[in-house]
């Protein structure tokens, strides 16, 4: 069961949410508004220099790990 992190465009609050099943609606904890985009978020799987990457540390367009062999990881 996947966290994911969301940010709410009327409140432009960022959150997270565990989704429990396929098609689960989001809305945002701190206005209630549907209207919330799932961010894309870069994980620290295998890190061995355990380094925490952070989302905003941006990976290129062929690449969702934050690293990978074409742009030579980050």
């Amino acid at each position: 069961m996947p966290i994911y992190e969301y940010h709410c465009k009327p409140c432009d609050a960022k959150f997270e949410k565990l989704i429990l099943k396929q098609g689960q609606q989001v809305v945002c904890p701190k206005c209630r508004n549907a209207e919330v985009q799932r961010l894309v978020s870069a994980c620290n799987f295998g890190s061995s220099d355990g380094a925490v990457r952070s989302s905003s540390e941006k990976s290129c367009s062929s690449c969702t790990a934050g690293t990978c062999s074409s742009c030579g990881g980050h």
